[in-house]
This record gives structure tokens, sequence and C-alpha cells, in this order.
């Protein structure tokens, strides 16, 4: 069953990122759904089914996206691995820690984007910064914390007490 799940989201996930939500991103910003599902599994089903998720989810988005080879398969998994860690350490988990918790590691993963890419000096990082990587973090955050949302009460309690 888990093996399906996680073969549904490689299927449908990565190619609705890399081909549909070029057109519906609101203003050009899109949510990286990758990078807020990694973070809800890990949170929700540990650190090494995080760090799972993102190595799978991030090599599936590094083959069919024109970025640099490998970038998603360390960020994507190095986010997994420390959303399940935060997932087990910290108490009381609320949506508004979620929120800020997504923008956090959003910016973050956009910066190694931009220190990466090296797009046209500060000034080019300055531009990137105001009109993509700040609106996006904005988005995934609202996303993965609608969401959280959504499954804190279903879902959270059922798989915590399975383990």
């Amino acid at each position: 069953m888990k093996a399906a799940l996680y073969g549904a989201f490689l299927l449908a996930l990565v190619p609705m990122q890399a081909t549909i939500l070029h057109y519906l991103g609101p203003g050009g910003v899109r949510p990286d759904l990758v990078l807020v599902s990694v973070c809800l599994i890990g949170f929700f089903r540990g650190e090494l089914e995080g760090f799972l998720a993102g190595l799978l989810l991030g090599f599936a988005q590094d083959l069919l996206s024109a970025g640099d080879w490998w970038f998603n398969l360390a960020t994507k998994s190095a986010i997994g691995l420390l959303a399940g860690l935060a997932g087990r350490q910290v108490a009381h988990v609320t949506t508004v820690v979620m929120l800020a918790g997504l923008f956090i590691i959003s910016c973050c993963s956009g910066v190694l984007f931009l220190l990466l890419a090296q797009t046209g000096g500060w000034a080019g990082v300055g531009l990137a910064v105001r009109s993509v990587l700040v609106p996006q973090a904005v988005f995934d955050a609202l996303l993965g914390a609608g969401v959280y949302w959504v499954l804190e009460e279903r879902v959270r309690d059922r798989w915590v007490l399975a383990e």
C-alpha cells in the first residue's frame, strides 16, 4: 500500500509540477509541490520515510526538469530528513508552526538554488528574491499549512499510534 502511494506520488506529482503548474501559477509563481510533500511525509512518517521520499521525488524532479543534476535529489532528501527529525522532536506543532517552518525551508531551498545558479550578480539575486523566492515560499507555506491543517486530526494520531 505504501509503495503504491509513493508510486502514485511519483507518477502524478512530479509531472504535474513540471508541466501543468507552469500555466496555473498565479502571477507566474508556482508552489514546489515536491518540497511541500516531502516535508509533510517526513513530518508525519519520520526521518527515514522523509529521506527516502525526498530521494525518490527529488530524483524524478531532476529527471523531468531542466535544472542542475542532483540539486533536487540532495535538497529534497535533506529536507525530508530534517522534517522527520523535527516531527519527532517538536512537541506542540500547530498550523502556524508548520506555516513558519515551511516558509523557512522553502526560503533556504530557494537561496541554495540562487547560489548555485549564480544569476547575474547581486542585482539579479535581489530581483529573484523579491519576484520569485519570497512569493514562492509564501505559496509553499500556505499550501503546506493548509494540507497539514486538514490532515492533522485525521492522520497524525493514527500514524503515530501505529509506530
